[in-house]
């Protein structure tokens, strides 16, 4: 057995908060209290810091070893991607069981890529790289005819079957499609018993001219449908309207639809250039400008409109960050803050892949040089906690575990019952378990540099396994599992 002794034990599923030892047998934590060691046992002394839940991370697209042990060390012990999905599902568990991973991993069926397949014969490969391409084209962001609705949905329908953790929906990479569509995705995972995962379309005040706002049509079909809908990334998707967004989800909230909300620390985002609401035309009803989008993989910074033009023309699956906010300007800081305080909020990473000149992926470690990504891969989880736990004091410690932890595990409880023992610190627990050091943890990955690991995740135990030991990264820990929707 493994006991972990003496640090500051968070439970944010019972609100247990006290100095206490954490038993570990194998996969599982079997005590939380004083702990005797018998011969053989290992003692690992943690005195001094926080122990918690591993982080659930709802959101990520890293699909490689190297993104996976970034967040690591970020600790996160759980990375699923739920907002776009991979397809065919059964297809994505399988290749990353085969190649192994650090973490847990887990996918949604992926609406973009069930459209693609119906609208345009699109044989899907369960790539992130093919959903990135996808991302650029318009051939796929028209509405569907009654028929071809039926068969994508009932395509997601066997994806559910196959054990997708929900359905993951590109509403804003679509967003001219007619609304009804999105309800009708809606109403299929509520008969599932699953969540949804929307990056929602365009909001009212960016484009007069949309079907519907994009929050309120999350917040209508949750009403409509009874579904369980997750509002993701809100900081990047309403920016300096997320006070009138929040305000919409509050009013859902207390009329008792489930409707749930995530955010990431970072004042830019990061997508594929050929993204419909990054059209030269489109950028300045969020006052940006072709100089706001840089390409990851190259640093270039888009001169003008004609560079833009070529690159979504030649290019249009290739991922640059969006600078939607100013981190600098203390009214631009001041609605990414809101967003990460709204209660009950929780924080998603949307990490990205990390890229090399010659590489996709490395199982090397420390990482090459040269590995260029969005800094939120790196430092989601570190950065909020310096913020919004250390800096400012706007969240307590069992508020961020209940944050990155609990929350995100509880929304996956109907859908995937093995989730039910994630995100707590108790015995019978998963020993997915993360061990901080409150004074020292931070993000040290920049927009220039953007693989550089976090600091002051002391240990990071994944299914028992140590993946970080003693602030280093244990490069032969592949215990990562994948959790699975199970039907209703």
């Amino acid at each position: 057995m493994l006991i972990l002794r003496g640090g500051r034990v968070i439970d944010p599923g019972s609100d247990f908060d006290a100095v206490a030892d954490v038993t570990i047998d194998g996969a599982t934590v079997t005590a939380v209290g004083p702990a005797t060691a018998g011969p053989g046992d290992t003692v690992v002394d943690v005195a001094g810091y926080v122990v918690g839940p591993g982080f659930v991370d709802l959101h990520s697209h890293v699909h490689s070893v190297a993104g996976q042990r970034l967040q690591a060390m970020d600790g996160v012990t759980t990375a699923l991607d739920l907002e776009a999905g991979l397809m065919p599902v059964e297809r994505a568990y399988d290749e990353a069981a085969r190649a192994g991973r650090p973490l847990h991993y887990g996918f949604s069926a992926s609406w973009a890529a069930a459209r693609a397949q119906v609208l345009l014969g699109d044989e899907p490969d369960a790539s992130i790289w093919t959903t990135l391409a996808l991302l650029g084209r318009t051939d796929w962001q028209r509405s569907s005819s009654v028929a071809e609705r039926e068969r994508w949905l009932g395509l997601l329908e066997r994806e559910l079957a196959g054990g997708a953790l929900g359905i993951g929906i590109l509403q804003g990479y679509a967003p001219r499609t007619d609304p009804a569509e999105f309800t009708a995705v809606a109403a299929l995972a509520a008969r599932a018993g699953a969540p949804t995962f929307t990056h929602v379309r365009e909001l009212v005040e960016a484009d007069p001219t949309t079907p519907v706002d994009g929050s309120h049509e999350i917040v209508r079909a949750a009403a409509e449908t009874g579904a369980a809908m997750h509002h993701c990334h809100v900081n990047s998707t309403s920016r300096r309207h997320v006070e009138r967004v929040l305000a919409l989800l509050d009013d859902a909230r207390a009329a008792g639809s489930r409707v749930s909300v995530e955010c990431y620390p970072y004042g830019a985002g990061a997508t594929a250039i050929g993204a419909a609401f990054l059209a030269p035309e489109r950028l300045p009803a969020w006052g940006l400008q072709p100089s706001d989008l840089v390409v990851v993989e190259t640093g270039e910074r888009v001169a003008d409109e004609a560079r833009l033009r070529a690159l979504r023309r030649d290019q249009p699956e290739i991922e640059c960050l969006v600078e939607f906010l100013d981190e600098d300007d203390p009214a631009d800081l001041a609605h990414l803050e809101r967003a990460l305080a709204y209660p009950d909020a929780i924080v998603a990473s949307d990490a990205g892949p990390v890229l090399w000149a010659d590489a996709r992926d490395t199982r090397a470690w420390p990482l090459p040089p040269g590995g260029r990504t969005h800094p939120r891969t790196a430092g989601t989880y570190a950065r909020s906690l310096r913020v919004m736990v250390r800096e400012t004091g706007t969240w307590s410690w069992p508020d961020a575990f209940r944050r990155c932890s609990y929350l995100p595990a509880r929304l996956l409880d109907e859908v995937a019952p093995a989730a039910r023992t994630k995100g707590v610190l108790r015995a019978g627990g998963d020993a997915d378990v993360v061990v901080l050091d409150p004074d020292a943890v931070t993000d040290t990955a920049t927009y220039a540099d953007g693989a550089r690991p976090s600091r002051g995740v002391r240990h990071l135990l994944v299914a028992g396994t140590f993946v970080v030991r003693d602030g280093e990264l244990q490069p032969d820990a592949y215990p990562g599992r994948g959790l699975r929707g199970v039907p209703r």
